[in-house]
């Protein structure tokens, strides 16, 4: 599986709980908020100030190092 920015954030962290410590880390804490069910990786970078490029690819890195 490949993450992308236009992916909901609920869905990107349901592919693995690994992922959510990557999100919260980076900045993301609203993982369990309302938000996270509509709201995109693209858009909570947005709101957030964040390099969303910069973390999809420390998502699918980790996403990668699975098998």
């Amino acid at each position: 599986m490949v993450v992308t920015k236009d992916m909901i954030i609920g869905e990107v962290v349901m592919l693995d709980e690994g992922i959510a410590p990557i999100l919260m880390s980076a900045g993301l804490h609203c993982l369990g908020c309302a938000m996270a069910s509509g709201e995109t990786v693209e858009e909570a970078c947005i709101v957030h100030g964040m390099d969303c490029d910069a973390l999809i690819e420390e998502v699918n890195n980790y996403l990668q190092t699975l098998g």
